[in-house]
């Protein structure tokens, strides 16, 4: 079940890869933060996925929880600022 966890969180940073690019080189800034916002999303369901395969879930779901708001929290006042600034 270990190596299925390992397989997992490699094709996991793969993806993140993948939204890395998005988020450099998105046409609008609105890509930008939408690949920020699926950035912060994985690095969440990696942090768990460490948590199942080190048999720490417990501490981890708090650290995964603290980083959801942050990330939540820190696209919203993104964008805000965005909008009011008038992106292009």
């Amino acid at each position: 079940m270990e190596g299925f966890f390992l397989a997992v969180t490699l094709a996991l940073c793969a993806t993140i890869l993948l939204s890395l690019y998005r988020g450099v080189f998105g046409p609008t800034v609105f890509d930008r933060i939408i690949g920020a916002g699926f950035i912060g999303t994985k690095t969440i369901i990696l942090l768990l996925l460490m948590g199942l395969i080190y048999d720490r879930i417990e501490m981890l779901i708090d650290l995964a929880l603290a980083y959801s708001i942050l990330n939540f929290i820190g696209t919203l006042i993104i964008s805000k600022y965005f909008i009011r600034k008038g992106a292009r």
